[in-house]
């Protein structure tokens, strides 16, 4: 793991690890019901914006270089885990 909960004053970053050669930045999001839908569904449009931009300040930054970039959703309900790979 690279970071965790990495702030600036535009927002947050939840989870920045390194798998190989790829650079994954992770969007955690957590319900405890689908009362309100399945928690990838909070990663709107907007979200997905302010993430990339996230990522592209902790880029310059932190200096690390990686020949591929991803961003993944980890989709938590009660015990339950699923990452999406590649979410957007």
């Amino acid at each position: 793991m690279l970071a965790r909960n990495w702030r600036c004053r535009n927002g947050e970053l939840d989870l920045i690890v390194r798998r190989d050669d790829t650079l994954v930045f992770c969007e955690v999001k957590t319900r405890r019901s689908r009362r309100f839908g399945h928690p990838a569904e909070a990663v709107t449009a907007p979200k997905q914006r302010r993430i990339r931009q996230l990522a592209t300040v902790w880029l310059r930054v932190s200096g690390v270089r990686a020949a591929v970039v991803r961003f993944d959703v980890a989709a938590v309900e009660g015990t339950r885990v699923e990452v999406i790979q590649g979410a957007f």
